[in-house]
């Protein structure tokens, strides 16, 4: 595993000024089977994040620790907030969006689509108007390490928006192999998308696409970038409009136009990234059994 300075590579100056040399690629937790879904609490001052395989929500809490969070989870992955703090949840295991309330009660908020089960939630962001978008590949029906074996009963693997104002659910990306991460730019004008469907078909590129955001649809869709190793199985954007993505054994940093800036090698399979801590300057990244972070010189674009 990569340690201290030696964890970046600068591939142009720009990201220079986006680290720092000194600072060190930190272990804060080994015990996972495969981490995933990091979010950050601000208001808590602590990050959830997900053991998909061992069925448990974990909590790390600055200068204490790791402690449980929920388990079982019902094999959750991706996780973020809504503009309530509330925790928005993706179960593989229900086949569900699910809503935590701040009573700590769960709440299913969609497992079907058009009166058939959705695949596997895996990843979510919610708009500032609080629709709720989300990615459905398989990966969580393929087996029973991470889920519940079982048929798909969908056509494809979908982008959706959901309208929890109203209850409508609505396919707004279908020509995806197995969508994954997402998020929007600042404004929201943008919506980014990996696939990964790479991971069960050699043939399907590793891709960030991007979509320009009009309502409730997805137009003008193009690729934003190509992934050079690995999958970009979850990302996330800094104030500054970068990405910072999952790529393999790395965390590749792209700026707004798509070219690669550089690298932080965590020398394990990563899932996922957020960014976190008081100055949102700290990014918490979940790879492979390890939850790390790493001080950066840029600012998470923290949404919400």
């Amino acid at each position: 595993m990569a340690e201290g300075g030696a964890a970046l590579e600068v591939i142009d100056r720009k990201f220079g000024a986006m680290t720092h040399g000194s600072a060190a690629l930190e272990v804060l937790y080994d015990q996972c089977r495969w981490a995933e879904g990091p979010v950050w609490f601000g208001d808590g001052n602590y990050l959830v994040w997900s053991d998909i395989p061992n069925d448990r929500l974990l909590r790390w809490i600055p200068d204490v620790g790791v402690a449980p969070f929920r388990a079982p989870s019902n094999y959750i992955n991706g996780n973020t907030r809504d503009r309530e703090g509330r925790l928005i949840s993706c179960s593989h295991g229900a086949r569900a969006v699910l809503r935590t309330e701040l009573d700590g009660t769960v709440t299913t908020l969609v497992d079907r689509y058009q009166g058939k089960r959705l695949n596997s939630p895996n990843d979510v962001v919610v708009k500032s108007d609080g629709t709720i978008w989300f990615t459905d590949p398989t990966y969580g029906i393929l087996t029973d390490y991470e889920g519940y074996k079982s048929d798909q009963e969908q056509d494809g693997c979908y982008v959706y928006r959901f309208d929890p104002a109203n209850g409508a659910l609505t396919v707004v990306a279908d020509d995806f192999a197995k969508p994954n991460g997402l998020a929007f730019s600042a404004d929201e004008s943008i919506l980014y998308v990996s696939d990964t469907g790479r991971s069960h078909n050699p043939d399907v590129p590793a891709y960030i696409r991007k979509f320009a955001v009009n309502g409730d649809r997805l137009t003008n869709p193009d690729i934003f970038a190509h992934i050079d190793s690995g999958l970009p199985d979850g990302f996330r954007l800094d104030t500054d409009g970068n990405i910072w993505t999952s790529a393999g054994p790395n965390v590749n940093v792209y700026d707004p136009a798509g070219g690669l800036l550089g690298r932080i090698r965590t020398g394990q399979s990563t899932s996922n990234v957020t960014f976190g801590g008081p100055r949102r300057n700290r990014l918490f990244i979940t790879s492979s059994q390890y939850l790390m972070s790493i001080y950066v010189g840029a600012t998470g674009l923290q949404r919400p």
